[in-house]
Order: C-alpha cells, then structure tokens, then sequence
C-alpha cells in the first residue's frame, strides 16, 4: 500500500478532526500533560491564537484523513524570549514511525527559521515517549534536560523532557527586530 503525506497549513474545517486526535492523546497517553481533553470551542481558540501571532499550524493529510498536526507557539510571553518557540507535533496513533511527524517538522522549521525566529524549544511529555524524542533528535534538537516528575498523570509521576535546536543562525548573530 501506498503512503502519500500531504503538509498543508490548518483550516477551520479540520477542528474535529485535530480535537479527535488530541483527545485520544489526552485521554490514552502522557504526551500531553492535560487530564480532560478540550472540545472543538477550545482546540479552535488554541489554533486561532497560534494563527493571529503569524505562526504556523500545519496538517497532514493521508487519503483524505488527518494524520497528525503540528504548530508552533511562543515559548514564553515575556519580550526577550520573542525569538523562541516551541513545537508541538501530535500524529495518529494508528501511523506512529511512518513519517508523519518528519514530515509536519521539516515544514514547521522551516517556516519558523523564514520567519526570522532563532530558536525552537520542544518540552516533551514523559521521558519514555521515545517516539517524540527519536524524531525531535531527527530533526537536529539537542537534549538539554530533564524536569523530574513534574507531572502526575495515570496515577504516576512523569518527567518532562525538554531539547532545543537553533533556528537560523541561532545566537550567533543579533535578530533583526520584527
């Protein structure tokens, strides 16, 4: 069988189907560290704050269906972290390893790096989620640290895993103010 990705910017009429895979993250696995999974209102709110900051929200299509989802949102609101990111990439549990999630961040980067930004943070969910961090490695971050349990979920402790890749010419050169 033939696997044909397709990488598109979101649209509005993709909520239910981003709403139904994140809720199956939320509710079955410890990549996001949300206990009650939010409902189209909210995954809509999320993905029109993410678009009204000019970032990225991507998708990927295969036969039709939504494979998997990927954006990219401040990593945090003060001013002097304006040229960071951070990415979050979800894919179908049914596709896991078939290129899904390579192929949303090689996109996602890529427009970031244009836009002008110079660093991208990845704050990963539980440090056995080998799947994120064998493709955050793929795609050049760097692991940087563990945050020891800092999240209880499932009735355990989960660590967050944090890794960073440069942007551009990362700290190597003075950004130009957007």
């Amino acid at each position: 069988m033939t696997f044909a990705l397709t990488i598109r910017p979101s649209r509005d009429e993709d909520i239910p189907a981003i709403t139904a895979l994140y809720s199956h993250h939320v509710l079955t696995g410890t990549a996001s560290f949300e206990e009650i999974a939010p409902d189209e209102a909210e995954m809509a709110q999320r993905r029109a704050e993410i678009l009204a900051r000019g970032l990225p929200y991507l998708v990927a299509e295969c036969q039709g269906q939504l494979a998997g989802y990927a954006y990219a949102g401040l990593y945090r609101t003060r001013s002097a972290y304006r040229f960071t990111l951070e990415n979050s990439v979800y894919v179908d549990a049914g596709l896991a390893r078939r290129g899904v999630g390579r192929g949303l961040m090689d996109p996602l980067i890529e427009i970031c790096e244009a836009a002008g930004y110079r660093r991208m943070i990845a704050v990963i969910g539980d440090s056995a989620n080998h799947g994120s961090i064998g493709l955050h490695n793929a795609c050049g971050f760097r692991h940087v640290g563990v945050l020891p349990a800092v999240g209880f979920k499932f009735g355990r402790w989960l660590d967050g895993v944090l890794m960073e890749r440069p942007l551009g010419d990362g700290g190597e050169s003075v950004p130009v103010e957007r």
